[in-house]
């Protein structure tokens, strides 16, 4: 099966929501095979896939907040971590918050509600660049790739930050979402018994593919050696200075009529080096998120003589770039000129007639059509043109900045020098860019002022090897970041898989009553056991408390009246084994009975795959969300010594087991109280899949949801001590209960 790597994990998630089998469309995992393999289990591994619904109306203190941060100024008001990508208040910015908000303490518990949009806007105000980080498209925020600079449509920043974002900008804050089901990438193709992929750039990324995906890198030899000319690094003072150099150095190797590639990291760099290149009267072409469409296109004819392409990123990763153009292109703009039906040529000929010209063979055999005779003229063009082309060098490729990952730099100098042909390249660099801020530039500036060099650029192999070592610090904070990710999310991953098994059982059940009876009978046998716990001489009364709970107060709904049968034995209710044979036989009796309501069992089967599936489905997402927000508050347990993750999977897994006993709990009281009037045929009713995006962001603020549960855990909950045994197993008895 082909397919794109984000449909695959969808699928993945859309078959795990299904009602039925017929809903589920992939095979059981076996063997991936993965193109461009370094941009997805890498670059891509720290984004979750996520299904999302629609939660809540959007609240109007995006909008209040995004004004309130406009009034902040850097330094005075807030900080700025370049290399972690946080914000943070100072003293004076917080008293200007509370002062604008009109409260004493913004950190009080009593404002705990206000933080995340606090939190969101000023992210979005200072770390969010448009026509960076995002574009503003007919009036909606549409993210742009940070690897490829393309248009992210349908896709949105999770936990309010793209809300926040749009406050910013002033259009239309859309409502908020909540997640029904997710996964990484690094889990998702980590599920395969077997996964390998191909790239051109792996080699520098050898250390986390073995150690995450336990692959190994195998650097297969060109087909031909590469003659690219790989010149030195420039690096100047300031930007404007590095981006004169660009223009003058484009607008020789445009004059002298070689093909010139220009490679920016950001949709605004490239819009500015446009403008300069029109003021130097340099004809160009910008491929960037703003005009994606016409990618294929640009690209396709970027090799031909003097033309010169600005090209934000990794856009046209995998397109050979052929020098002289490309000549099927080429001809089809040449027919058109002519007024041909390109569509009344028929397909067969056209592509015998291509393949014969790329053979030196005589089109003319494969059709006799007057186009033809136009094809063979551009291709002879065209092969003329890369000759020339050739001899001054072939392609040039500039790089106006270096890439946080070295293999984003590779890739674009791969852009030239491709099948053994010549080519350059040469990238410009100044003191200003992002990566020499963040990591390395006061090096490099101690060296350029004790140079005295002002104007004058560096152009050595020891700035080479700054600006590597800069890249290497860069790729091991983010090695380590998704390693950090992952710890967290394989916690998740082994309850998501326990969750998708459950379902899957009820969904591949010929018959679901045993499943709902055995439901049914763990909660009461657990209830029962309770009861007996509390003293021989209230036994009856006790279990009875507990139990009305799970029964209808009317027990003429019952097909099988079972408060009756707890009323009429009580007497008999003396030993745990008694009360359990007497109530596990009344629920047999009235999922029998209500068996029998239907007209056939595949109804009934039906109806009960919808209360148990829909019922898991409902927590599950819930339970999404709580991990969610203990996710955002787990760093705080470092401050008293405690391993975050630690602490996380602790936790979690308390949170798994009363998400094991809501689920038993809501499936009897739904399954007992269950009504059937059945009139008509049931029709199963698919999940609701509002809006699909992929999530960009990790440590976003949420708001605190509220529990359900109080403050004293209950009997059947995890102990609070952290030993993993229930709570009436445990420090029930040995109040008062440890604080955790």
């Amino acid at each position: 099966t082909y397919g794109t790597n984000n449909e695959f994990g969808f699928d993945y998630l859309r078959d795990n929501m299904a009602r039925g089998l017929d809903g589920k469309v992939q095979r059981e995992l076996h063997y991936a095979i993965v193109d461009e393999v370094d941009n997805i289990l890498i670059d891509e591994a720290r984004t979750p896939l996520i299904i999302s619904g629609v939660a809540r109306d959007s609240s109007n203190h995006y909008q209040r907040f995004a004004s309130l941060v406009r009034q902040l100024q850097a330094e005075r008001d807030y900080t700025v971590a370049e290399k972690e990508r946080t914000v943070t208040l100072t003293e004076t910015g917080i008293e200007r918050m509370e002062t604008a908000l009109g409260i004493d303490n913004l950190y009080g518990s009593e404002h705990a509600e206000m933080l995340p949009y606090l939190d969101n806007a000023l992210r979005a105000s200072v770390l969010y660049r448009k026509d960076i980080e995002y574009l503003v498209k007919d009036r909606e925020v549409v993210i742009v790739d940070e690897f490829t600079g393309r248009m992210m449509e349908g896709r949105r920043f999770s936990e309010g930050l793209h809300q926040a974002i749009e406050a910013k900008e002033g259009v239309t804050v859309q409502r908020e979402s909540m997640t029904l089901a997710s996964i990484t990438f690094q889990n998702l193709f980590r599920m395969y018994p077997r996964l390998a992929g191909m790239t051109g750039t792996a080699k520098t990324e050898e250390e986390e593919l073995r150690g995450i995906y336990d692959l190994d890198v195998v650097a297969i030899p060109t087909h031909k050696p590469i003659i690219r000319d790989d010149r030195p690094d420039v690096v100047y003072k300031t930007k404007d200075l590095k981006f004169r150099q660009v223009v003058a150095e484009i607008k020789a190797e445009h004059e002298a009529g070689r093909p010139v590639l220009v490679g920016t990291v950001a949709v605004e760099t490239s819009e500015q080096l446009s403008r300069q290149l029109r003021r130097a009267r340099v004809p160009h072409e910008v491929l960037n998120a703003k005009n994606h469409e016409r990618e294929a296109t640009i690209i396709a004819q970027a090799g031909r003589q003097g033309a010169v392409t600005i090209a934000t990123n990794m856009a046209g990763r995998g397109v050979d770039i052929l020098l002289g153009g490309n000549p099927e292109g080429l001809a089809r703009d040449q027919l058109r000129k002519q007024k041909v039906d390109l569509l009344s040529i028929p397909q067969g000929e056209w592509t015998r007639a291509l393949d014969m010209l790329d053979r030196g063979e005589d089109p003319h055999a494969a059709s006799d059509g007057a186009w033809v005779d136009t094809v063979t003229e551009v291709h002879r063009q065209v092969e003329q043109e890369r000759q020339e082309v050739l001899s001054l060098g072939g392609l040039h490729v500039v790089g106006t900045e270096r890439h946080e990952s070295r293999r984003i730099d590779n890739q674009l100098r791969g852009r030239s020098g491709r099948l053994g042909d010549p080519g350059s390249s040469r990238f410009y660099l100044s003191l200003e860019d992002d990566l020499l801020l963040r990591f390395g530039g006061e090096r490099v500036s101690r060296i350029m002022d004790r140079f005295k060099m002002e104007d004058a650029p560096i152009e050595a192999g020891m700035i080479d090897r700054v600006i590597e070592n800069a890249q290497v610090k860069v790729e091991g904070f983010y090695f380590d970041s998704r390693k950090n990710v992952l710890q967290y999310d394989e916690v998740v991953n082994e309850q998501r898989t326990a969750i998708y098994e459950q379902r899957q059982l009820i969904l591949e059940a010929a018959d679901r009553v045993p499943i709902a009876g055995a439901m049914i009978a763990d909660l009461v046998s657990d209830q029962i056991e309770d009861a007996f716990e509390l003293g021989e001489d209230e036994d009856a009364d006790e279990a009875l408390r507990p139990l009305r709970a799970f029964f209808p107060p009317d027990s003429t709904r019952l097909p099988v009246p079972l408060l009756e049968v707890l009323e009429e034995d009580r007497e008999a209710l003396r030993t745990e084994a008694e009360m359990e044979a007497i109530l596990l036989g009344g629920i047999d009796d009235a999922l029998a009975a209500k068996r029998e309501q239907c007209e056939n069992d595949d109804l009934f089967r039906q109806v009960l795959g919808e209360v148990m599936l829909g019922t898991i489905d409902s927590l599950w997402t819930r339970h999404l969300t709580d991990l969610d927000h203990l996710r955002e508050g787990i760093g705080l347990r470092a401050v008293g010594q405690i391993q975050p993750i630690v602490a996380y999977k602790q936790e979690a897994f308390n949170m798994y087991s009363l998400l094991q006993t809501d689920i038993l709990e809501q499936t009897a009281r739904t399954l007992l109280a269950l009504q059937l009037q059945v009139a008509q045929p049931m029709v199963r009713r698919q999940p609701a899949f509002d809006r699909v995006h992929l999530n960009r962001q990790n440590g976003t603020q949420a708001t605190p949801v509220q529990r359900r549960r109080s403050a004293q855990p209950g009997r059947n909950d995890p102990c609070p001590c952290g030993s993993g045994r229930k709570f009436k197993h445990c420090h029930m008895r040995k109040r008062p209960v440890p604080a955790g």
